[in-house]
């Protein structure tokens, strides 16, 4: 049943004509799907909001593993509040935004990836979509602090050892060469 949509196609909240209807979300679903049992976490980075969103969207539903996808959560909203002080708050979408239907987040949980996280990033409403050019870089490294604390927690919890040391060394790399590149397109 969906939740928190709107079949107006100008809505942010349009789901499509159906499923995957969209190209770009055919592509995640192709990608993620032919490869879900060799992610360890899978991350969705929107705005605005100021949020860390974990499963379900649905208020009927709630992930098997809640409890440590929260814990996990707030270890990242720590991470970003260390960065700038700027406040996150966790949780499912239900209980912290609106419910809603169809995320990638729901759907790559679903698929059985263990901890998939929306981040909605800055700001709280001021700006809404447009943020100002100079909070851009500070959301950036908010982000990657975040992420990163998510990477090695699924890292860590799969891993040990000087291989799999050196594999968050190179993970932490590859999103911040990704980081730094988006913010200089």
């Amino acid at each position: 049943m969906a939740v928190g949509v709107s079949f107006d196609c100008c809505s942010n909240t349009y789901p499509g004509t159906k499923p995957t209807s969209e190209p770009e979300a055919k592509a995640v679903t192709d990608f993620v799907g032919s490869r879900k049992d060799i992610f360890l976490c899978f991350l969705t980075i929107h705005s605005y909001g100021q949020l860390i969103l974990v499963p379900y969207g649905h208020p009927n539903y709630t992930a098997p593993n809640y409890n440590e996808l929260m814990m996990v959560g707030k270890g990242a909203a720590e991470a970003i509040w260390k960065v700038h002080g700027m406040n996150y708050t966790v949780g499912a979408s239900p209980d912290v935004l609106y419910a809603n239907s169809g995320s990638s987040r729901d759907w790559a949980r679903m698929q059985g990836i263990p901890l998939t996280f929306t981040f909605e990033l800055r700001d709280n409403g001021t700006y809404s979509f447009e943020l100002p050019e100079d909070q851009i870089q500070p959301t950036c490294e908010e982000a990657y602090s975040g992420a990163l604390h998510i990477i090695t927690y699924a890292h860590d919890k799969t891993f040990s050892g000087a291989v799999a040391n050196a594999a968050v060394t190179l993970w932490s790399i590859l999103l911040a060469a990704g980081v730094t590149g988006a913010t200089l397109m």
